[in-house]
């Protein structure tokens, strides 16, 4: 279980890193560079969607079928080990849902542009003519 969440912590971190290469202020040559690249990479990278869903729904089987520690007979390592499993749970349902809002912004960062440059290219037909 650790590799999947090492792979989709990874995800995270490179979705972040583009977000922030695109949303910098950058000349508009090479914005439209990056633009067109990060658009060409935006398919294959659709994968940490369904991926981060079937974790939270891995979280979410977990949770209810989790054993709870809420009596007295529960040692104070047994509630340690099930505080921690909910910090631990917690921290993957907020990585899942970052995954998720981080390629929704870069998509619609990308497609933004794309409108951009197309309505540009429409107001120097316009401007031939």
């Amino acid at each position: 279980m650790g590799l999947q969440w090492m792979l989709l912590t990874y995800a995270v971190a490179a979705e972040a890193a583009i977000f922030l290469l695109i949303s910098l202020p950058s000349p508009k040559l090479v914005k439209t560079r990056i633009v067109s690249l990060i658009s060409l990479i935006l398919q294959p990278l659709m994968f940490i969607v369904p991926f981060a869903g079937f974790q939270l729904l891995d979280i979410y089987w977990k949770y209810e079928h989790r054993l709870t520690c809420t009596s007295e007979i529960c040692t104070a390592s047994e509630r340690d080990r099930y505080e921690k499993s909910m910090y631990k749970s917690q921290r993957n349902v907020i990585l899942c849902a970052s995954a998720c809002l981080l390629y929704w912004c870069i998509y619609h960062v990308c497609r933004y542009y794309k409108d951009i440059q197309n309505l540009e290219e429409v107001e120097k037909r316009y401007k031939k003519l």
